[in-house]
């Protein structure tokens, strides 16, 4: 998705980055032609919310001081500022992109189709204007979507502070009581007889233009048909209505006011009833002309206060309690959210919306991780019109036109606020257009027809929705559109399914008649070590590059400084980066944040980014320098002709090279049934595992004095363990190059016979090399088995000198006794792996019906194998007697223990068979490992006569 060009981009970016590009780079190095598109939003609310601010901190100014114009030239100008960092951002992140293709969608191509989208649909009959309730920002003085809305939770009686409302705070969380008298039937005396309610907007009263009750309710039915008297309005007729729908006879007097005009659920009621919808906040949330004159002018929380006040000079207030409440703010402004009621253009999605379901259950469609589905078929199913219009300077503008005469725009009268105009809004591609348009509804020439454009910008979404087939030049059929459209997949963030990516499933799907994608993989949120989301106001937003290239405090510090954060914001944010980098950032590099980001991603679940881990995959990446640099080494001279890797295994090679062999084959296995279903984490554990503990702690060990050896009869074994080493680090590294593009191109480039093979016809860039497939060949899994009860016997060798405190520098001998045959000869064809690693001297496997030598220490691997090493010259003979004595105590003991509850007279009626066979099995491994201990007491007598 193109990220929104509201200055840096932070980490939760760069996970994005580092999965669209691992698996584009996987997709160009399986032989397929791979387009990246890249792209910045103009994000309308969030970018002029930024310069605004911007221009208030630094000039004192307001974009109206400006004018419309010189404001959006500003907001221009900073655009072309910060949406360079960005793609400086995602070019140092190593993101393969196509830059010729790089699109902004307030660019003329993507323009042009947001123009044709907005005809299209109003031709199709599916937009629309209408006055309805929005969510609105006081502050920005527009509507705004869902998705720009944060919620909080307050408790009971809290004080907070309201932008636009001084340096004060209000009271929220308050349900306040208050009476209406009622009016007497004509010629009937006036009484106190009244109706309670309550709320907690109380400056919404002034807009009330009814109270409802329930029907069925005994205590009103008196009442039913008859008028309360407004005490700031007296002139407006305010009826008791009957609505079982809104009402519930239990929750407090079992009265409610009803405000039409700014509250959803009153909207819908005063829909039912007929109601009028007095409006009385303007659009900066001022009381206006509607709220009565002695209220007009104030903010709408400053008027709370004053109603309140008047209330109780009336006799009318009848108390306030605590009422804990989810209170809306704007995440741009951290304005409270009004309801209100305005004209406003819609897109009916309902039947757009049920195409796009009907794409997911059928399969055509494919949403990853797939328990979003449920999401997509809620948010869906339950689908309202669309409110696509905001009242800002920065955006498409809308190309409707408002048509007037010449003497109706002379006189005035004729306004385009009155919904009972609405009929002469018209909406055109161009202003021609328009004009015949408005000269055939209004019966004059077109010299006659006054137009007046629309001033409000399209929602950001709108023209998101569009990218997928925008960037390629639609409407326009061009060779792009024809080539790459539909796509192959969309990755974004779980956060934006219904706001982003169903809206491109039905505008996609409307409009050019096509899915826009048939995958969607949905990847997790980033937030910080301790679970927070990503916030600028909370100071934890991390630049990748601060990561990339290392940050010292100080800067991190200075950066908020350059914010428009109020001051106690940033010092707030400062104190968090003291708690979080003491030290600063240190210097990690693309390739570590990269793969500890992808290593981080477990399907569904949010990512809590501690910094210090990527520090660890930075030291995996020198490792991996290191090993290969060593690695290059033991290559010595050799140059591998073209064609080695394929032909590798038609020569001879020894158990090590088959077991190597084996291990990448099982790693590019793993790797792409990863990439194949997204399974990142995975994917890094695979790649890790491989070169960490298969290559460098095994392999490069044990191939040391293979190749250190020059002899003539040695030859064919250097061979064969240089050839495999190049086809494990040319692999390797080609396994590891999506996700590690910069690391791997540099090491990629040094092995040897680069040249040869680039004029053989080979790639000259790893990112255009094939990705590596499991080979049939190479598939040896008795050579893992076989090595993985080496690498037991090497250990528990490396155990007995340790436990013996046989010095580094001697070289003892070991005795390997086994009572497999097959695996007897197989570590008879390893022993000079075995005597590498575990630094022997000498080592033989004897049989179960050999005599083992005398005075050897003893380690029991199995009940099939023993590790003995051979302790005479090395140790104290009398000392290591009583050391076995003593451990030879321990298993009699338990061995004893075992035998007296297998003789008990109920064992075999009260113990399961399968635990019985179990300790049956066990008793037998410590008869063996006490028939050892005797063995080996029985060699130190030796030792010792």
């Amino acid at each position: 998705p193109p990220p929104n060009v509201t200055g840096s981009l932070h980490v939760g970016h760069a996970l994005m980055a580092a999965v669209e590009d691992t698996i584009t780079r996987w997709h160009r190095m399986c032989g397929r032609v791979s387009l990246w598109v890249p792209g910045t939003d103009h994000a309308g609310i969030a970018t002029q919310s930024v310069v605004e601010k911007k221009l208030k901190k630094e000039e004192q100014l307001t974009r109206h001081d400006l004018g419309r114009d010189a404001f959006v030239q500003r907001v221009k100008d900073w655009k072309d500022r910060y949406g360079n960092r960005i793609c400086q951002q995602i070019r140092l992140m190593g993101a393969s992109v196509d830059w010729s293709r790089e699109a902004f969608t307030m660019d003329d191509k993507l323009s042009r189709a947001v123009l044709e989208a907005f005809c299209r649909f109003h031709d199709d009959g599916l937009l629309y204007r209408a006055n309805r309730l929005v969510n609105w920002s006081c502050a920005l003085r527009s509507a705004i979507s869902e998705i720009e809305v944060d919620y909080e939770d307050i408790p009971g009686f809290a004080q907070l502070s309201v932008p636009n409302h001084g340096q004060g705070t209000y009271e929220f969380g308050t349900l306040t009581s208050f009476a209406y008298k009622i009016v007497p039937l004509d010629g009937e005396p006036a009484t106190d007889e009244e109706i309670v309610v309550a709320t907690t907007r109380l400056e919404t009263m002034l807009g009330d233009t009814a109270v409802a009750v329930h029907p069925d309710d005994p205590r009103y039915t008196h009442l039913h048909g008859r008028f309360v008297r407004h005490p700031f309005a007296p002139d407006r007729p305010v009826p008791i209505v009957l609505d079982a729908e809104l009402v519930d006879m239990a929750f407090g007097t079992g009265a409610v006011k009803i405000t039409p005009a700014h509250d959803p659920n009153d909207y819908q009621c005063g829909l039912r009833h007929e109601l009028p919808m007095i409006t009385v906040l303007s659009l900066d949330g001022r009381i206006n002309e509607h709220g009565g004159e002695r209220f007009k002018g104030m903010m709408r929380y400053d008027a709370r206060i004053a109603v309140a006040e008047a209330l109780e000079e009336m006799g009318l207030l009848r108390g306030k309690e605590p009422n804990p409440m989810r209170l809306g703010r704007c995440s741009r402004t951290g304005d409270i959210i009004e309801p209100i009621l305005c004209p406003q253009w819609y897109v009916n999605c309902k039947p757009m919306a049920e195409k796009a379901v009907q794409a997911v259950r059928s399969g055509e469609l494919k949403i990853l991780p797939e328990f979003h589905k449920a999401t997509w078929y809620r948010w869906l199913e339950n689908c309202r019109d669309w409110c696509i219009s905001r009242q800002l300077w920065w955006g498409h503008r809308i190309p409707a036109y408002f048509a007037r005469t010449s003497a109706e725009a002379a006189a005035g009268g004729v306004e385009s606020s009155d919904m009972a105009n609405n009929h002469r809004w018209i909406v055109a591609r161009t202003l021609g257009e328009a004009t015949a348009k408005a000269a055939a509804l209004l019966g004059v020439g077109e010299g006659d027809v006054v137009l007046e454009q629309d001033e409000d910008v399209l929602d950001t979404w709108f023209s998101s929705g569009l990218f997928p087939f925008s960037v390629f030049g639609w409407p326009d059929e061009t060779e792009d559109l024809r080539a790459f459209y539909p796509t192959s997949l969309l990755e974004t963030g779980m956060d934006i399914l219904f706001f982003w990516v169903a809206r491109m499933v039905m505008m996609g799907q409307h409009l050019t008649g096509q899915l826009p994608f048939r995958t969607v993989y949905l990847h997790a949120m980033v937030r910080d070590k301790y679970g927070r989301k990503m916030s600028k106001s909370l100071g934890n937003t991390v630049d990748p590059l601060e990561v990339v290239y290392g940050c010292p405090l100080g800067d991190l510090k200075a950066k908020l400084d350059q914010t428009t954060l109020p001051e106690a914001e940033i010092v707030k944010a400062k104190e968090g980066l003291d708690l979080d980098f003491p030290d600063g950032i240190p210097e990690c590099g693309a390739d570590a944040l990269r793969f500890g980001l992808l290593a981080y991603t477990v399907q569904g679940r949010d990512v809590n980014l501690d910094i210090k881990r990527v520090v660890g995959w930075r030291q995996f990446c020198n490792k991996l320098w290191n090993a290969v640099r060593f690695a290059l080494l033991q290559m010595g001279d050799v140059v591998p002709p073209p064609g080695t890797i394929e032909a590798l295994h038609e020569q001879p090679l020894a158990t090590r090279d088959r077991f190597i062999l084996h291990r990448l084959n099982e790693c590019a296995r793993e790797c792409g049934s990863s990439m194949e279903g997204y399974q990142f984490a995975a994917l890094t554990t695979a790649l890790h595992a491989f070169w960490l503990y298969d290559l460098c702690d095994v392999y490069l060990e044990l191939i040391k004095p293979v190749v250190g050896d020059t002899s003539e009869e040695n030859a064919p074994a250097r061979r064969a363990a240089q050839m495999t080493l190049f086809t494990c680090l040319d692999c390797g590294l080609r396994l590891l190059h999506p996700i590690m593009p910069f690391v791997t191109e540099e090491l990629w480039q040094r092995l040897p016979g680069r040249q040869g093979m680039i004029e053989a016809g080979g790639p000259p860039s790893i990112t255009i090399a094939s990705y590596p497939s499991p080979k049939d060949e190479w598939h040896a899994p008795e050579t893992q088995e076989t090595m993985e009860e080496l690498k037991r016997c090497i250990n528990q060798a490396r155990r007995l000198r340790d436990d013996y405190n046989v010095p580094p520098s001697a070289r003892p001998s070991y005795v390997l006794q086994c009572k497999a045959p097959p695996l007897a000869a197989a570590l008879r064809a390893q022993l000079d792996d075995f005597a590498t690693l575990a630094k022997a001297g000498g080592a033989v496997v004897i049989g179960a019906e050999d005599v083992a030598p005398q005075g050897c220490a003893v380690k029991v691997i199995s009940d099939q194998l023993t590790v003995m090493l051979e302790l005479r010259g090395l140790v104290d003979a009398d000392a290591e007697i009583q050391r076995l004595n003593k451990q030879l105590a321990k298993v009699q003991q338990s061995l004893d223990n075992m035998t007296r509850k297998a003789e008990s007279p109920d064992y075999e009626t009260k113990v399961p068979e399968a635990v019985r066979e179990k300790n049956t099995q066990k008793m037998q491994e410590l008869r063996d490992e006490i028939s050892s201990l005797n063995t080996a007491m029985d060699g130190f007598r030796a030792l010792g006569s």
